[in-house]
């Protein structure tokens, strides 16, 4: 069913790499549909990244109205139905309008009906802060969607491929909550193996696919870091910090899929660390960073020098003011400090 590449994926930004992946997906699946708010071109969406396809597939790109649990309710039917589907929710936020779909229709409806049925939707949600968006364009809710039978959770990196990841969340015939880092979208893609100029990265064998990144010359790290796509950068500048102040060799695990969690492939690179540090965007209280650090206790009980670190905002309303914004969120700086051993909030 394959029409061949229809554009460069791997080249440029995140975003564009992004909005390439979703070309490929339009031109490989002709029952591939896409729903959002102000998708259609000119606009295509409200950071760009569905722009071209409406006037490419104007039958299979349908603007809404704004309401969110319509267009996640009609998403699901026909995914129900048979069909492919892509949901935008303009800002990440917004994906709790849309809870009873996704939750109580959509994931149930894989197994409620006596049979096991393919739901086959991706719902993706821009997401996160350190834009000055304020209190309710800024959030991280991955927490929210956590532990619910049938639905799987994933997240934008700047190291894998978004057409992989879509590959990934379609075959799973079930419903996919997709979480893009807002900022990530003008990212450099990671490409041919090189983070940067000091760091490389691979991907690792296994269930989520994560991503490996260490410094160039193979040095044994000292310490680990484990965060999703959002924070990677800021994990990098942290581990360049720590290699060039501190002569601190750290390696960076970033997983393609959050939930459900596998730390399988990761366990074998924990050895000899003397630090584990987990990262995470959203506000303290049961969230993606509580699943690794757990998962990660019971599996190295007895074996690491001192407890996992957990590093997350506290829990409180994120800041429109750009200085306090910084200052609530996960900067470089409060992960290089969690490095160094010092305290959090």
């Amino acid at each position: 069913m394959s029409a061949g590449r229809v554009a460069p994926v791997g080249a440029g930004r995140v975003a564009e790499r992004l909005t390439a992946a979703l070309h490929q997906l339009f031109a490989d699946d002709p029952r591939l549909f896409l729903l959002g708010q102000d998708v259609l071109d000119p606009y295509g969406g409200a950071f760009g990244i569905t722009r071209g396809l409406s006037t490419r597939y104007p039958d299979r790109v349908l603007a809404t109205p704004i309401s969110e649990g319509a267009m996640s309710g009609v998403a699901a039917g026909l995914a129900l139905a048979g069909d492919r589907v892509l949901v935008e929710v303009m800002f990440g936020d917004f994906v709790t309008l849309c809870f009873d779909q996704i939750v109580n229709f959509a994931a149930k409806s894989v197994t409620m009906y006596g049979q096991r049925l393919p739901i086959a939707m991706v719902v993706r949600c821009p997401v996160g802060g350190n834009r000055g968006y304020g209190p309710t364009h800024s959030q991280n809710l991955q927490k929210h969607f956590l532990g619910v039978p049938g639905l799987a959770l994933y997240e934008l990196s700047a190291f894998h491929d978004p057409l992989d990841v879509f590959t990934e969340m379609f075959a799973r015939r079930e419903p996919c909550i997709f979480f893009e880092d807002k900022v990530l979208y003008t990212t450099p893609a990671a490409r041919d193996g090189a983070a940067d100029d000091l760091f490389r990265y691979e991907l690792l064998p296994g269930a989520g696919t994560w991503a490996r990144v260490s410094i160039m010359d193979g040095g044994r790290p000292d310490q680990l870091l484990i965060a999703p796509g959002g924070v990677a950068p800021r994990a990098l500048a942290a581990m360049r910090q720590a290699f060039v102040e501190d002569e601190c060799v750290t390696e960076l695990l970033v997983p393609a899929r959050l939930y459900p969690a596998d730390v399988g492939p990761v366990l074998p690179l924990t050895s000899g660390v003397r630090r584990i540090v987990v990262v995470e965007d959203g506000v303290a209280g049961g969230g993606w960073g509580n699943e690794i650090a757990a998962h990660l206790h019971d599996r190295l009980w007895g074996v690491l020098p001192e407890p996992v670190r957990l590093v997350r905002p506290d829990c409180g309303v994120i800041p429109a003011a750009p200085h306090l914004e910084r200052r609530f969120l996960v900067q470089d700086e409060t992960i290089r400090a969690a490095l160094r051993g010092e305290s959090h909030g």
